[in-house]
């Protein structure tokens, strides 16, 4: 039986030779991407930035409401057509999206490290990416085996696969497939199908391809309890990620206490957060998570 921890976690990301938060403070934070600087809205920064002047290529301007909008303003040239980035051996393309964000999730890098770390030594892993985006993610779980890449928008997944091209991986066993995640993993459930680990990373309100609407809290118990279903005693882990909403991370974790619950192993909470570069860098969380691994 799955035993839930309840001491939640911190999983830190530290900066790398193509990313680093350079500063946070006042509800903003300053960010690394290569050779640009960029400045974006992040509420959960209520402290005083350490640096008294923020220079930056660019800037995110909020809307002015609660769920989003907002607009870039650029202070000096930045390829509109995006850049190269990489992490360890994963190659991607950044790029100022329309949402605020630059193509990949940069805070996912210790959940990548930990997602090897469980299939460490193996090289025929099945694994499941849900909302799989960009594939940086994708990219990591190839070096142990078939990957299932599953998001609904056919423009993530056709980025998807140019990141993994530009990395040298388009030879890898990786399904691209443009779904809605919650009717893929339903049916995988019907045809009797298995992984060794799974990654999703839901947003709060999406839609499928066909029109299908996501609700987080609603929809979220329904997916994780198919997850379930597609593990077994042999499987390795199981990763979820929250953003964006008003949830405790040991909500979620008690979510998949239950659901996991046949199974062996530990499930665990916590927060996703960014250490700021420098010697009295300060951790910046950006996500709740829960994790299953077989012990």
């Amino acid at each position: 039986m799955a035993n839930l921890a309840l001491q939640p976690l911190v999983m830190e990301g530290a900066p790398w030779a193509d990313y680093g938060l350079v500063d946070s403070g006042h509800g903003r934070k300053l960010e690394r991407y290569g050779s640009y600087r960029f400045i974006r809205p992040e509420p959960q920064a209520m402290w005083t930035p350490r640096l008294a002047d923020w220079q930056a290529h660019g800037e995110f301007v909020p809307g002015s409401d609660e769920d989003g909008g907002g607009r870039w303003q650029f202070s000096g040239k930045v390829p509109k057509d995006g850049w190269p980035l990489g992490w360890n051996e994963a190659k991607f393309t950044a790029q100022c999206t329309p949402f605020r964000h630059l193509g990949f999730f940069p805070d996912m890098a210790p959940v990548w490290d930990w997602m090897r770390e469980q299939l460490a030594g193996r090289s025929d892993a099945a694994t499941l990416n849900l909302f799989g985006y960009t594939g940086v993610g994708t990219q990591a779980l190839s070096r142990h085996g078939p990957v299932t890449h599953v998001d609904a928008s056919k423009k993530s997944v056709a980025q998807a696969r140019a990141n993994a091209q530009l990395a040298g991986m388009a030879d890898r066993p990786i399904r691209w497939l443009v779904d809605d995640a919650a009717k893929f993993t339903a049916r995988e459930v019907r045809r009797g199908k298995r992984y060794d680990g799974i990654i999703l990373d839901p947003p709060k309100f999406g839609r499928g391809p066909e029109g299908e609407v996501w609700r987080l809290e609603e929809h979220l118990p329904g997916l994780v309890a198919d997850c379930a279903r597609l593990l077994d005693g042999d499987s390795r882990f199981l990763f979820l990620t929250v953003y964006a909403v008003r949830m405790s991370s040991l909500a979620i974790g008690g979510l998949l206490a239950e659901v996991l619950r046949d199974l062996p192993g530990t499930v665990e909470h916590g927060d996703l957060a960014v250490r700021e570069e420098g010697a009295d860098g300060r951790l910046l969380p950006t996500a709740i998570f829960a994790r299953w691994r077989r012990d």
